[in-house]
């Protein structure tokens, strides 16, 4: 399949996206991804995958501060097992507490209905 060719279901291979964005961004993507548990590697990979190209640098900066968190903690929070603590309660943090609290949240974009 030749470089950003369409697949049949009109998404584009993540590899040829992932070559296109900066060492910062895909290294945010890993490192989102490869949490420790599957749950949160599903809940935030996923949607630090999915906004990685449009955010800022100081949504970059928002991000990196977020994947500093224990996991464990993270997991709690955006589960709703445990509140948010206010000085942890950033906008990005409520964009992944909504995004988290989505229907199908976590579920891969190849699994997805079409």
């Amino acid at each position: 399949m030749a470089r950003h060719e369409q697949k049949p279901n009109g998404a584009r291979d993540m590899d040829d996206d992932q070559d296109e964005l900066s060492p910062r961004r895909r290294r945010l993507i890993f490192r989102a991804s490869h949490r420790g548990t599957k749950e949160t590697d599903l809940l935030i990979g996923g949607f630090v995958s999915r906004r990685i190209e449009s955010f800022s640098e100081e949504e970059l900066d928002e991000v990196e501060a977020l994947l500093e968190l224990p996991d464990v903690d993270l997991t709690d929070w955006l589960s709703g097992r445990r509140p948010v603590p206010e000085d942890l309660r950033t906008p990005m943090m409520m964009r992944l507490m909504e995004a988290s609290a989505a229907p199908g949240a976590g579920i891969p974009d190849e699994m997805r209905n079409p």
